[in-house]
């Protein structure tokens, strides 16, 4: 993610979607660690939902992230936000996500 951030030319897109599966997939990592079965689902306010559920207190930016589920969707099937994406709140919260998932995993 950082090197896709720092480099120029990287399309909003192609960052928004990497920063979405980063926190999707530290999201679904912590799920399953509690015991959580797997569902195929990329909506991130759904899997904070559940997070919640399971009590997992998740840091600031990774318990507000369901902003980055639209950008699942857009590169896939090319459709593109009005707005641009933050890019550095976008890589914060990937970062923040990705970090507290292996901390509390213990990997």
């Amino acid at each position: 993610m950082a090197a896709l951030h720092e480099r120029g030319g990287i399309a909003d897109a192609v960052l928004g979607f990497h920063a979405q599966q980063a926190v999707e997939k530290a999201l679904k990592a912590l799920l399953v660690n509690s015991g959580w079965e797997l569902r195929r689902t990329h909506d991130l306010w759904f899997l904070l939902q559940q997070a919640a559920g399971l009590d997992i207190q998740l840091p600031d930016l990774a318990a507000s992230a369901h902003w980055l589920t639209p950008w699942a969707v857009e590169l896939r099937y090319d459709e593109f936000a009005d707005e641009p994406l933050d890019r550095d709140h976008a890589l914060a919260t990937a970062t923040e996500a990705v970090e507290f998932a292996d901390r509390s995993i213990g990997h």
